[in-house]
């Protein structure tokens, strides 16, 4: 698995990679359980989030379709944000692309900090969430059930947060004590980090630049989304 350390400012980095979401296999005993059907549940949905494509902005669709649709663009744009913590719980040894004038040590520290505020952060929101699904659960279950073929919402949607913090969490707490971090020097990602200081659209045009050197269809949306949410 490849991540890599992106520059967002002189001395700011985040991690990043486009590795696809794969889930875990599971036997038909787990599966069978309740937590393991929450979790079936769960990866089939970001598998799908993951072949989801938009629909054309022209096609005539129905409002049921719409709100599908608004549903699944959530849904992908979390498995975005988490893919790298997801995909870290199974892995052993992960290579971190990085500026070539970073020493690994330095490297292995920024890795370090950002998994373990990774960690704190969503060991916090698992709790949160977790209680929010129980409460809309069990106040608004019997609710639903008298309204056939109406989902409960609320606790959908609390559920879903609450098991895309639990395997965050997994993975965060996977990278700091299991996996073995090597380096990869790695010049464009230094080119971008002297770039960070240009007018925005100077900026923009060579963030695209280095994504496509680098073959990573999406690090210009993701660096978007980190520096606004920064500001």
């Amino acid at each position: 698995m490849d991540v890599f350390v992106i520059p967002v400012g002189p001395d700011r980095y985040e991690l990043y990679c486009e590795q696809p979401f794969t889930a875990e296999p599971q036997s038909a005993a787990a599966a069978a359980g309740v937590f393991g059907r929450i979790k079936q549940r769960f990866e089939d949905l970001l598998r799908r989030a993951e072949q989801w494509e938009p629909p054309d902005a022209d096609s005539q669709r129905g409002l049921f379709s719409r709100f599908q649709d608004t549903a699944m663009a959530w849904v992908a744009e979390r498995v975005a944000e988490q893919r790298l913590l997801w995909n870290l719980r199974r892995e052993t040894v992960v290579t971190a692309a990085h500026p070539d004038d970073l020493p690994i040590a330095e490297v292995r520290a920024i890795v370090h900090r950002a998994l373990q505020q990774d960690l704190e952060r969503h060991q916090y929101w698992v709790w949160v969430d977790g209680l929010l699904f129980l409460v809309t659960f069990v106040v608004l279950g019997p609710l639903f059930l008298l309204i056939p073929g109406i989902a409960n919402l609320p606790a959908v949607y609390f559920g879903f947060r609450a098991v895309g913090h639990w395997y965050s969490r997994g993975g965060a707490r996977h990278g700091l004590r299991s996996v073995v971090w090597e380096g990869r020097p790695c010049p464009p990602l230094t080119e971008l980090r002297t770039a960070t200081s240009l007018p925005p659209a100077e900026l923009d045009a060579r963030v695209h630049d280095i994504a496509a050197r680098l073959h990573l269809q999406n690090l210009a949306t993701f660096y978007e989304r980190v520096i606004k949410a920064s500001l």
